[in-house]
């Protein structure tokens, strides 16, 4: 049987991420194993007839034995499984397996690359960047290596270093949403206007640029207005803390509601979505849901975020970490439920052109079946 082994930083991003195109895997015959870090939701992934090994990895760490750990475990892995094609997501597993699947010859490697994030988001790359970059030129120089792109400019990045070339790569514009669970349903009728934030709780998001807007427009609007950020903490020592980011919040005009598992049907109760990041995204899946379910967007025009929306069609694109501007877009749909509606619709067509899971799927499934 043909094997195919996913490997993923954690276990409830596979599931976020690449759960559907795993499964569609399994049904066309493959035998599939998520190769990712079990922080507790190995069970939902073995209900899906997929099997899990528990990857020793710290994606947001830099510790060198921690990292020879992960490196070491996929090489050990590859190993005993020369005949697989493997699927490496996020810029750490892409690393390190990458690495090792050059060293031990793996039949076909696949590098998902989902964003560049903070390593690589200023005018140039850091020495850490240069490093990661050489590593990654080593390990491509092989035949059956593609990677698949989210947005353009992380493609031309990784063209200008030598790492990747068009004819091993494929552009696929995020991860994809099933239309048929995000469905299109018009903003509700509320007496209170709700603006949502929906990601991990890490600066370069931009929950704070948010909360800042939020308290520009808070004489205004508290009482008629809520700003609800949903989303886990980041584990990175440095992002932060519990309480530092419930001082922020007063629980009522700004709420702070923590990880959840009904993102969908908060989304469905929102008007506005607004996601400020700053961040090198690839093309975040937040907005690809805020999308099909037929809401305005108000994001930044940096990389990843502004490949949702085109600017005053389904939402608006502001600069980056301008709390100002992001407040002035914010009263204006606040102000206008006939624009909301309007560029609502937009959002929802562009998701349906766009962003379907079925695209997705069946662009990794061919991608896989050519390494065979």
């Amino acid at each position: 049987m043909k094997k195919l082994f996913i490997i993923v930083n954690h276990d409830w991003f596979f599931l976020s991420h690449r759960k559907n195109v795993a499964v569609a895997a399994k049904k066309e015959g493959w035998d599939v194993t998520i190769v990712t870090k079990n922080t507790g939701q190995f069970g939902e992934i073995q209900a899906l007839g997929l099997k899990t090994l528990n990857l020793p990895i710290n994606a947001t760490g830099m510790n060198m034995w921690q990292e020879w750990k992960t490196f070491y475990y996929l090489l050990k892995l590859y190993c005993k499984n020369k005949d697989a094609v493997v699927h490496h997501v996020g810029l750490k597993t892409i690393l390190w397996g990458g690495l090792a699947a050059k060293i031990v010859g793996v039949k076909g490697v696949v590098n998902a690359v989902s964003g560049l994030g903070v390593m690589f988001s200023g005018g140039e790359c850091s020495f850490v960047a240069r490093d990661i970059l050489q590593v990654l030129r080593y390990s491509h120089r092989r035949k059956n290596v593609y990677e698949i792109f989210q947005n353009h400019e992380d493609e031309a990045l990784l063209y200008k270093f030598k790492v990747s070339k068009p004819e091993t790569s494929v552009y696929i514009k995020g991860s994809g949403v099933d239309m048929n669970e995000f469905v299109y349903v018009p903003e509700p009728e509320s007496e209170v206007l709700k603006v949502m934030f929906a990601a991990r709780m890490v600066k370069e998001k931009g929950f704070g640029n948010l909360i800042e807007a939020a308290e520009i427009l808070r004489e205004e609007y508290e009482g008629k207005v809520q700003f609800l950020l949903c989303g886990k903490l980041s584990d990175n020592p440095k992002a932060i803390k519990k309480e530092e980011l419930e001082a922020m919040c007063d629980g009522h005009y700004i709420q702070w509601l923590g990880h959840r598992d009904d993102v969908r049907e908060l989304l469905q109760q929102s008007h506005i979505v607004a996601f400020p990041s700053y961040y090198r995204e690839g093309v975040p899946k937040s907005l690809i849901e805020a999308a099909a379910v037929g809401r305005p967007i108000i994001t930044c025009n940096s990389i990843g975020c502004k490949d949702v929306v085109d600017d005053g069609v389904n939402g608006f694109l502001i600069k980056p970490k301008d709390s100002k501007m992001l407040a002035e877009k914010l009263k204006t749909l606040i102000e206008d439920k006939e624009l909301r509606v309007k560029l609502g619709r937009a959002s929802r067509e562009k998701a349906e052109k766009e962003f379907s899971i079925e695209d997705v799927t069946r662009k990794h499934l061919n991608l896989y079946a050519s390494m065979c």
